[in-house]
């Protein structure tokens, strides 16, 4: 017999096992606990209990002394237990930190897929051959480093000698020195897809998005099993699918199904920051509330800009097709040639990095940017949940996390790697002791964890038209205005009827504010380039 919500049933809780990214070292465990009747399992809740009150943890499948359960999925369950003598007293400290122990033992066990777990790895120290790197790339030499830094020129010379260590005091001076160095390379999102199981489109928009729902499109569409689709703009940058309404003939009552996905693409989540910065939000404040709503990430793409130039995709080409790298995945491909820009990616879903030539890649479609080179991690799913939790819940910068990660999976060698160092059991450390790193690739995993995560809003605008026009239109309306037909165009224009996709991307580019929010902000967007440090809690211009 146990109580929900002040609510008694029949039911008998069973222990069906812990949470483990749940884990803190509070003394509170979140468990799955299981509702029997009549030999089966009626329904499921994952409920916070006190570790003291639980003193230690039963067998999976057996009953589990809980009395009450209250709360909601919004809100979370909590339980109270039924305390018993014969429990054994003083245990639940010692299993709550085998337990957090399980789950710190290997930190990326989730992606590694494996049962098998390691000790953390975490990115490489700035080595000497990294400081002449980048003293290189900054174009200074040992003497004019020294006086920047306010050091000796015999203190350079051993660091770049290998006979000093480079402390992390010494690298911050550093990069406090040469600002550049903190904006060569930066991280942002450049996807994000959520799942809401009991929202519809349009409370998706109204509740957590929080946008302006006249500057949707609604449209019909079959894609992942969806019925219907609210497009920003027409434009399928910031768009939710979800199933229309559908009307019973018999009894003309209408059947909403519940269920949607939220998808930001590249260009979607630009658009979304200058949303969140109207709302004074950054992306924890919007990720936290969307796990109110039951919000679960099905993919996010985390980008690294590297925009120093300080990796060259021909030399990672080169070094792949040399097999002068090692991946944990052993999938991996190369696309693409010298001229329109290489892509090369590193594993298959739900987890790929991909490097490609980002400068070309945008040229290509007639854009510019000060983004050289692109490395991407694209998650899905669990894979995507475990970087957030190990984000929003424990205190991780996402910076952090992401070359952690990047460092784990992926490294590059200056020379080939022989083929019996990779069946060694511990090819990864074999690989480091005895193959010299690829400079640029050493230097970006060194570097990167002190670089910052940005947010780059900016507005819906209709530069995509606006290129297109003048590259492939204006030539031949130069030859009708020559010709003495300008006066039919200019008619063409001013009666032309806008479709609906238009007439909403019209709306949204000349809206200046684009959410609800009560109190509009006085947003500068003359500058495209204003950028805001993400681990900022004040949300200070990056």
């Amino acid at each position: 017999m146990i109580t929900i919500n002040n609510e008694p049933t029949a039911y008998t809780p069973i222990f069906l096992g812990t949470t483990q990214h749940s884990l803190r070292l509070s003394l509170e465990i979140l468990i799955m606990v299981g509702m029997k009747l009549n030999d089966e399992i009626i329904e499921t809740y994952n409920v916070t209990v006190s570790a003291i009150e639980l003193e230690q943890l039963p067998n999976i499948g057996s009953e589990i002394a809980i009395d009450e359960i209250t709360g909601s999925e919004l809100s979370g369950f909590k339980a109270k237990i039924r305390q018993s003598d014969a429990r054994i007293q003083n245990t639940a400290s010692t299993e709550l930190e085998k337990l957090v122990d399980l789950k710190n033992v290997g930190r990326y066990q989730l992606l590694k897929g494996k049962n098998i777990m390691t000790q953390d790895l975490n990115a490489p120290e700035l080595t000497n051959d990294n400081l002449m790197l980048m003293r290189q790339l900054l174009g200074i030499t040992q003497q004019e480093l020294a006086t920047a830094l306010d050091i000796s020129r015999k203190t350079v010379t051993l660091f770049e000698n290998g006979e000093q260590k480079i402390s992390d005091k010494f690298v911050n001076k550093l990069i406090s020195v040469y600002p550049q160095l903190s904006e060569a390379i930066e991280v942002q999102f450049d996807w994000v897809s959520l799942t809401f199981p009991d929202l519809t489109s349009k409370q998706v928009i109204a509740d957590v998005l929080r946008l302006q729902e006249d500057l949707f499109l609604e449209r019909p569409t079959s894609q992942n099993f969806y019925t219907r689709e609210m497009a920003f703009a027409g434009e399928k940058n910031i768009y939710i699918q979800d199933f229309a309404p559908v009307k019973k003939p018999e009894t003309q009552a209408v059947d909403q199904k519940f269920g949607t996905t939220l998808y930001l693409t590249g260009k979607g989540t630009r658009l979304f920051e200058k949303a969140l910065l109207e709302q004074s939000m950054n992306w924890r404040d919007f990720f936290e509330k969307a796990r109110l709503y039951r919000g679960h990430l099905t993919r996010l793409d985390i980008a690294i800009n590297d925009k120093w130039g300080l990796l060259d995709m021909n030399e990672l080409v080169n070094a792949v097709q040399e097999k002068r790298f090692w991946s944990k995945s052993k999938s991996y491909a190369v696309h693409g040639n010298v001229d329109d820009g290489w892509t090369v990616d590193f594993g298959k879903s739900p987890f790929v990095i991909r490097a490609y030539d980002k400068h070309k890649e945008q040229a290509n479609k007639g854009y510019d940017t000060d983004v050289k080179t692109r490395v991407e991690l694209e998650l899905h799913q669990d894979k995507a949940e475990y970087v957030l939790d190990e984000w929003l819940n424990n205190g991780e910068k996402l910076v952090n996390t992401t070359f952690d990660i990047l460092y784990t999976y992926l490294w590059f060698t200056d020379e080939p790697i022989d083929a019996q160092k990779l069946k060694s059991d511990k090819v990864r450390e074999v690989i480091e002791q005895t193959v010299e790193p690829m400079p640029a690739w050493s230097l970006l995993t060194a570097l990167g964890k002190k670089m910052k995560f940005v947010r780059e809003p900016k507005k819906q605008s209709v530069e995509r038209i606006e290129k297109w026009v003048l590259q492939s239109v204006v030539p031949s309306l130069a030859v009708l205005k020559k010709t003495g037909h300008w006066h039919e165009i200019i008619e063409a224009i001013n009666t032309v009827e806008l479709s609906a996709e238009h007439e909403k991307l019209v709306m949204a580019t000349t809206k200046n504010a684009i959410t609800q929010a009560s109190k509009q902000l006085n947003i500068n967007f003359e500058k495209p380039t204003k950028k805001y440090n993400e681990d900022d809690k004040q949300g200070k211009g990056a």
